[in-house]
């Protein structure tokens, strides 16, 4: 299936960002390092961003692309206890620049943006912010740290993580989309819901 949106994976956690095209500049699901200059190069302006979740790996760009006119969604406003800054200062990281979120998202809510719809799920366990995005007209799940091939978020960052909340959240919202639905995750291959069912060794 040809796929028409392009995909980064940029910094220290080689982190996926996905850049889904429309008429009016189109829209960028996470922020991983490097990805606003990659755009820039290419001539593309998204202009909206929308985050899975605001762990340090998925957000390193979002101030810069804010700087260039991107309109950033996401569930929860910027918080430096969020980007995990007081566990990336003891590796010598440099912080998270910040930014401001200029639309809370509702996940009890659908929503259409740059002329795409998406169903919004609120699937903490790995970060309390986590959303996942399913667009259904295609058949596609961006799903953060949330879902993986052949695995699931991690669940040990303290204050963080629950790994029976992420099992009951991926279980109710991700699990019960169609078999055939494309998962999009914040790291690594893409896979499948129904592979994921079948033989993710979290979900048995």
């Amino acid at each position: 299936m040809q796929l028409s949106f392009l995909t980064y994976t940029g910094g220290i956690a080689e982190t996926n960002g996905y850049f889904l095209p429309s008429p009016d500049g189109g829209i960028l699901i996470d922020a991983p390092e490097g990805v606003c200059d990659w755009l820039a190069a290419q001539g593309l302006r998204p202009s909206h961003l929308l985050l899975t979740h605001q762990h340090f790996d998925h957000v390193m760009d979002a101030a810069a692309l804010q700087a260039r006119g991107t309109k950033i969604c996401a569930f929860a406003n910027y918080d430096s206890a969020l980007t995990l800054e007081h566990v990336t200062r003891s590796w010598g990281m440099p912080d998270v620049k910040a930014f401001v979120v200029d639309e809370l998202l509702d996940p009890q809510n659908a929503f259409t943006m740059a002329g795409r719809s998406f169903e919004l799920a609120h699937v903490p366990g790995h970060a309390p912010d986590s959303l996942t995005f399913f667009d259904a007209e295609h058949g596609w799940l961006f799903s953060g740290d949330t879902l993986f091939q052949q695995s699931i978020g991690r669940t040990d960052i303290p204050n963080h993580g629950n790994h029976a909340q992420l099992l009951r959240g991926i279980k109710k919202h991700l699990l019960t989309l169609p078999g055939d639905t494309k998962v999009f995750p914040g790291h690594g291959p893409s896979t499948t819901i129904a592979h994921e069912a079948r033989s993710n060794p979290y979900l048995r």
